[in-house]
């Protein structure tokens, strides 16, 4: 559980750093490198968090939380770094794998 949680903080730099690295001017770069990971962060309180606003069934709060990493690994890459963002991605399916099978929680 440590582990998701410290992927869960990764997934939101990840989206900061895509936001700071935008060719852009520094209003539209702040804005991005904040509110991409504010997106990210409520989404997942809202509908993945273990006390979720909106409780959901586990196969689509697992597609949520795949939708999640997935764009976090896609800002990485966006932001010129494919390797860590395929790593963030993997780390994330193995952590869900190993959960699964240990009967954790979706």
């Amino acid at each position: 559980m440590a582990l998701i949680f410290l992927l869960e903080l990764a997934l939101l730099a990840a989206a900061g750093f895509w936001g700071s690295t935008l060719d852009a001017g520094w209003p539209v770069r702040l804005l991005a490198g904040l509110g991409a990971p504010l997106a990210l962060a409520v989404t997942w309180g809202v509908f993945c968090s273990p006390r979720a606003a909106v409780p959901l069934p586990g196969p689509v709060k697992l597609g949520v939380q795949a939708a999640c990493f997935l764009t976090g690994g896609l800002l990485l890459a966006l932001a010129g770094h494919p390797v860590p963002g395929a790593v963030l991605v993997l780390l994330w399916a193995v952590d869900k794998a190993l959960l699964t099978h240990a009967g954790a929680p979706v």
